[in-house]
């Protein structure tokens, strides 16, 4: 008995190849009919043993197989900003280039352009901002990664829970005073009023978890100076649990955009190029698609607003 489709095959052409029987003859006794008998003969004629080897069935091409230039354009966009499949879809909408996200995703992925890890996220109760741009600002520090010459400076950043807008400056050290010469500068350039921010529990911040405890009198403590500003401007000033950066968690995400996308990819040799660069790169950041807005700028959320 044959073993396998080849040898199935060759037991009905072989005899009629070597003209040992007639073709009618075999299509008498034989279950794959008179037209696959000619068709396995014509085959093997003309290419031997490896014409009757099976073929695959699937088709060769796709009418819906997405054209190889917009791959391309995928793979282009995704090494030159490193951005998510949505923030991908968003930017070839404006070229206007059809793809759905996922299609985009799979590209991704069978190039290998995939983040190799994923964080189990913490989930936390935090303070709900109303969606109005100003109503919840959060402020944070984030320190240069490389010193200039030998002085390390300090990136102080704001933005807007609501419309992710966000104004950043350098600063020398992480003081109090820069703290409120930042917020004091904020709120010139903001377009929204400001009416509550949110912040760490670090010393240039408050003196909750420094100075209460010193206070001599307990009920009635000395303020922090930022406090002693904000209530002098109405402003609330708010402040995370200890130990959970999370809450403050859409500045700590801009923060690892500022890492990846601007302090690995520039070097600075003084701090007029650094603050020059920067201003730069808030003002593009500014304008970039965010998948919490639904693929809106901050800039176009504040014109809707």
């Amino acid at each position: 008995m044959p073993k396998n489709v080849l040898e199935e095959r060759l037991r009905w052409v072989l005899p009629i190849f070597r003209k040992e029987v007639k073709l009618k003859d075999v299509a008498v006794i034989c279950p794959h009919g008179k037209r696959t008998i000619e068709r396995w003969v014509a085959t093997y004629k003309k290419h031997g043993e490896a014409g009757l080897v099976p073929k695959s069935t699937c088709p060769k091409s796709n009418p819906y197989e997405t054209p190889i230039r917009i791959r391309e354009r995928v793979i282009e966009l995704r090494k030159e900003t490193s951005e998510s499949a949505i923030k991908l879809h968003w930017k070839l909408e404006k070229e206007n280039i059809v793809i759905h996200e996922r299609t985009i995703g799979k590209f991704l992925k069978k190039d290998k352009l995939t983040r190799k890890y994923r964080i189990r996220k913490i989930q936390y109760k935090y303070i709900k901002a109303l969606p109005l741009p100003g109503e919840l600002v959060e402020i944070d520090i984030k320190f240069v990664p490389e010193k200039i010459g030998t002085k390390r400076y300090y990136q102080f950043t704001a933005i807007d829970c609501a419309s992710r807008w966000r104004y950043l400056k350098i600063y020398d050290e992480p003081s109090s005073y820069n703290a409120i010469l930042f917020l004091t500068e904020l709120l010139k350039v903001s377009p929204f009023e400001i009416k509550a921010i949110k912040t760490d529990n670090g010393s240039c911040f408050t003196n909750r978890y420094t100075g209460y405890l010193k206070s001599r009198d307990p009920f009635n403590p000395r303020l922090h100076a930022l406090d002693i500003y904000c209530n002098t401007l109405g402003i609330e000033h708010y402040l995370i649990d200890p130990g959970k950066p999370a809450q403050n968690g859409k500045v700590e995400r801009s923060h690892r955009s500022d890492q990846e996308s601007f302090y690995d990819r520039n070097k600075f040799s003084s701090v007029e190029e650094l603050e020059y660069k920067l201003k730069l790169w808030n003002m593009y950041y500014n304008d970039l698609e965010h998948c919490g807005l639904g693929g809106k700028t901050p800039n176009e959320v504040l014109q809707l607003a």
